[in-house]
């Protein structure tokens, strides 16, 4: 007989992640509902726009988190700016096994409602997807038409 497995699912810690875009700003409020929230570890980017998608502590956020954690943020927003790249983050903390929560959104992995809410931003970030995809390949196609070599360049004779 083979080893029992636990039936429980893993239970990791709670990230948070905090971010002000201007250097004047505190990220007080944000820490606050984070620690009430029960984060463990709170990584934050002080004075770093949202639409910037590499910040130092984001980076050493995500590469922090382990199957079972639970990134928590004040507001979507505080992750990033642009849709794509929130959609992207969010389809790769799934994938990852990380559950997420935005608190005053009222977004939550870890409920069958905010699981719902999360299915309905990954079909979006699906779609965005698909739409790069068709329109990169209308492109090549166009200058393909017009004599334009795509792809590696030919080997010299």
């Amino acid at each position: 007989m083979g080893a029992k497995q636990s039936l429980q699912p893993k239970q990791g810690q709670k990230v948070g992640y905090v971010r002000v875009s201007d250097e004047d700003q505190s990220e007080n409020l944000q820490i606050d509902a984070l620690k009430a929230a029960g984060c463990d570890v709170i990584y934050g980017d002080h004075g770093v726009s949202g639409a910037i998608p590499h910040r130092k502590g984001l980076e050493e956020m995500l590469a922090s988190l382990e199957d079972g954690d639970t990134l928590v943020v004040w507001k979507l927003d505080r992750l990033g700016r642009s849709t794509i790249h929130l959609l992207q983050l969010l389809d790769d903390l799934r994938k990852r096994g990380v559950d997420f929560q935005a608190i005053t959104q009222g977004i939550d992995t870890t409920t069958a409602v905010g699981r719902m809410l999360y299915g309905q931003l990954a079909v979006f970030a699906e779609f965005e997807r698909e739409q790069i995809s068709e329109r990169t390949k209308a492109g090549m196609k166009a200058a393909k038409k017009r004599g334009i070599h795509i792809g590696r360049p030919r080997k010299a004779s």
